[in-house]
């Protein structure tokens, strides 16, 4: 059954068929995002991945070895949605933003480092509550 809106309605987590609306600009996105990493486990399993990921992808571009590349996503996604269904128990949002969640991944991860992600998160979790 197509949505309102002409696209295709997808599952959630219950197996249910609803209409979500899409997420139209990056501010808003990025409060979306982090609410669905609101754990710091989470946070973590999509920082090891994302740095191991770029690590390996840099050292198969340096070595010559760029036809491994593919093992970059392998290990990044693994981390993240090993995170998302176990750690945060919610669908990544890579399915339905691939670039707002890469470039998402980027920003947490330099929030991380600088010290400044839990904040960011309390931020939104206090303004969805």
């Amino acid at each position: 059954m197509p949505a309102a809106d002409g696209g295709m309605p997808y599952p959630d987590d219950r197996g249910s068929l609803f209409c979500e609306p899409m997420i139209e600009t990056y501010a808003e996105f990025w409060d979306f995002y982090v609410a669905e990493h609101s754990k710091p486990a989470t946070r973590w399993l999509h920082f090891i991945g994302t740095t191991l990921g770029i690590t390996l992808l840099v050292y198969f571009i340096a070595t010559g070895r760029w036809y491994y590349f593919p093992l970059f996503f392998v290990v990044a996604y693994a981390f993240a949605w090993f995170a998302h269904f176990v750690v945060e128990k919610n669908r990544p949002a890579t399915f339905k933003y691939p670039f707002w969640s890469l470039i998402s991944d980027l920003k947490m991860i330099g929030l991380m480092l600088t010290g400044r992600m839990s904040a960011e998160a309390d931020r939104v979790l206090r303004s969805r509550a």
